[in-house]
């Protein structure tokens, strides 16, 4: 079983080689057998009719034509040249045109011969012509396979020009599958198969190269989008099992004198129902004898620092050490400062270590951290520096920790003999199948309620023309006591075009807001960072009242004055990056505004895209409209996991078999946890040749 033929180099192949193998290589990364037959069509024609050029409308997206090509010219200068032909049947005819990698072409139509052209028609000048079409002989290949489905391959110029078009990578698939016959391992069990009605896999790569009809091209679907998913959940699920069963984590045995002073005398507010529910489900897991490995969800200003302090304080109250790693050296002060004035009555010795933290301060915490006098750390990636060792680390909290890439974060699981126990968190809303994908192998708490008496921030759209409107309401806030962001967008492509949008911005803004009745802050990436901490240390202490910065304030900077947040070339941001922004203001008890201003053209996702923001400040649900809007591939932090390379489930249709999928993997190991039953032996072989590919993270989130 699992033997190595689909192991095999794609040079191998008939009709490849090795030039063409290194194309296959370069420009859609199949090596393999194996990933040839994962390179799936991305559209099904129906091949069996045959148009008359006479029936050509502007309805018909495709068309299929059977006749003699004639008239080959080279037209336009040198530059700018492009090939047309003309194909004729008994109809009429029709114009073909192509404008790139021709030069193969010239000379290739025999007159008299009919070929079989195929392509999307398009209306020009009044004629139908068809750009880049399809052409072919009609040899008995390629008749029977007009009878089927044809599969469309993505493919690139280069390829195309290369002799690898989707028709020839179609050829390519018909070599393969006949070598493969017999050679496909399975690798679902019979009962599965039985139980769900499932094609074998062999049948299902089949038919989702070459359906022989509608019905079974479904089948192959729904077989190899199950089968993709199953495995990802069985996996983390076995994972997460094994990980719980063979590491040891710390006991936090009592809830003790930090914890319930810290509760009954100094907290002056009321936690929210969903804030108590999460800190009783981390007071579970660290009460167990297993390692906590748990994800905390919470929208922005939902109050997840406040439920960190107390599982940290819960790991002081056993004698442990704690820490909290933050993506950057604002936020982590501000966690520094916010952690260090709410632990100020409990005598707890808390610290800051960041990039910027003096050798000498920083040999008296590294001293101070083995000898246990130091309890709680917060701080930057300094955190992860090998020289940066603890007593006794119980609990480590990364905040917002799509920021840090996986193996960073799996430092600071190594700073113990026995792990910490590990608290994940983000402000960015993960929709739930992405969330059951990407952190399937963690425990998953989230905070859906805002604490009481934060008002939501009314947010607004407005165009360029409405901008005098927008400097009346600014100069308004500020003579109420506010403070006032203006952000631009950065984008690195454009880097110099948008330190001109940031300066000009600037300048229109000066001239609107003068001084001394508006001091102004700048930042942005071209500064270095004292500039940038000093220009920010005016703003937070009231000294300017307008901060016009790119998004380096998109992640938290907690200034409850400032409680108007503008946002120019809003279109150009994503919806999370929008939101992120938007949580910066709405801090304070006083009302808070989010004011997004464009351009009046627009596309029409940036319209759904500043819609959903002024029609919700559910982080939830925008989380969902941007998976739908951009699909998971895109979504902050997903780019890091090679889980979700999906060769043909898609996290927002496939829905329903992600969680039957998910229900099923959660079932089997309930019953055979190791997999080492006779049924479940054939999942075991599936799993382990996996692993052989992509390494284990799952440990550290």
């Amino acid at each position: 079983m699992q033997n190595n033929f689909l192991d095999t180099a794609i040079e191998y192949l008939k009709g490849v080689g090795p030039k063409r193998a290194a194309l296959l290589k370069g420009e859609i990364g199949v090596h393999t057998f194996g990933e040839l037959l994962q390179n799936f069509p991305f559209r099904y024609i129906d091949k069996s009719r045959i148009h008359k050029i006479s029936e050509i409308t502007s309805d018909l997206a495709y068309v299929q034509l059977k006749g003699t090509i004639s008239n080959l010219k080279v037209i336009g200068k040198p530059r700018a040249q492009r090939l047309t032909a003309i194909v004729t049947d008994e109809s009429g005819s029709l114009e073909l045109v192509w404008f790139k990698g021709f030069k193969w072409l010239e000379g290739k139509f025999k007159p008299g011969v009919e070929y079989i052209v195929f392509g999307k028609p398009a209306l020009f000048n009044n004629k139908y012509n068809i750009a880049h079409p399809e052409v072919d002989l009609p040899d008995a290949e390629n008749e029977s396979m007009s009878k089927v489905l044809q599969g469309h391959y993505s493919c690139t110029e280069k390829l195309r020009t290369r002799g690898l078009s989707s028709r020839n990578i179609s050829k390519l698939m018909r070599t393969l599958l006949l070598k493969a016959e017999g050679r496909i391992d399975e690798t679902l069990s019979p009962t599965i198969i039985n139980k769900l009605g499932l094609l074998s896999r062999e049948e299902a790569f089949h038919n989702i190269h070459f359906p022989q009809n509608q019905s079974l091209l479904h089948k192959a679907q729904a077989r190899l989008k199950f089968e993709e998913l199953f495995f990802i959940q069985l996996r983390l699920l076995k994972q997460k099992a094994g990980r719980q069963e063979e590491i040891e984590g710390h006991s936090f045995k009592s809830v003790g004198r930090y914890t319930h002073e810290f509760y009954k005398q100094h907290l002056t507010f009321e936690l929210t129902g969903a804030q108590k529910r999460v800190i009783r489900e981390i007071r579970s897991d660290l009460g167990s004898d297993k390692q906590m490995n748990r994800l905390l969800q919470g929208d922005v200003g939902s109050g997840k620092t406040l439920v960190a302090l107390m599982s940290m304080l819960i790991a002081l109250d056993n004698d442990f050490q704690a820490c909290m790693m933050a993506p950057t050296e604002i936020l982590a002060s501000q966690h520094y400062a916010t952690i260090s004035n709410m632990t100020a009555p409990l005598d707890i010795r808390v610290e800051l270590l960041t990039g910027s933290t003096r050798a000498a301060r920083r040999k008296q915490l590294h001293e101070d951290l083995l000898n246990g006098k130091l309890q709680l750390l917060i701080g930057t990636h300094a955190l992860l520096e090998e020289q940066v060792k603890f007593k006794n680390l119980g609990l480590v909290v990364i905040d917002e920790q799509h920021r840090f890439g996986v193996a960073q974060r799996a430092r600071l699981y190594y700073k113990n003999i026995v792990p910490p126990h590990i608290l994940v968190m983000t402000a960015t809303p993960i929709p739930r199948t992405l969330a059951m994908t990407l952190y399937g192998d963690l425990d998953f708490s989230v905070i859906d309620e805002l604490p009481p008496g934060r008002k939501p921030v009314k947010t607004y759209h407005f165009f360029d023309s409405k901008r005098l409107r927008l400097f009346g309401f600014m100069k308004e806030q500020i003579a109420k006591g506010r403070q006032v962001y203006v952000v631009y967008p950065l984008i690195h492509e454009s880097e110099k075009l948008d330190l001109k949008d940031l300066m000009d911005g600037y300048e229109s803004i000066s001239r609107a807001f003068p001084l001394p009745d508006y001091p102004i802050s700048i930042v942005h990436g071209k500064l270095k960072q004292e500039a940038k901490d000093y220009e920010m240390q005016r703003f937070i202490k009231g000294e300017t009242k307008i901060m016009v910065a790119t998004t380096v304030i998109e992640v938290g900077v907690d200034i409850p004055n400032a409680s108007v947040m503008v946002i120019e070339n809003a279109e150009r941001f994503g919806l999370s990056q929008l939101h992120q922004l938007r949580g910066r203001v709405g801090r304070g008890v006083e009302q808070s505004y989010c004011i997004l201003m464009s351009d009046v053209k627009l596309s029409a996702e940036a319209r759904t895209r500043l819609k959903t923001m002024t029609d919700t400040t559910d982080g939830f649900l925008i989380a969902e409209t941007d998976l739908r809007l951009r699909g998971p591939g895109d979504l902050a932090g997903t780019q890091q996991s090679g889980i979700l390379d999906l060769k043909i489930a898609n996290l927002l249709r496939d829905e329903k078999i992600l969680k039957y999928a998910r229900d099923l993997a959660t079932e089997i190991l309930e019953k055979d946890p190791a997999l080492s039953s006779p049924g479940n032996k054939i999942l075991n072989q599936r799993i382990q040749a996996l692993n052989k590919y992509q390494p284990d993270w799952g440990s550290i989130s």
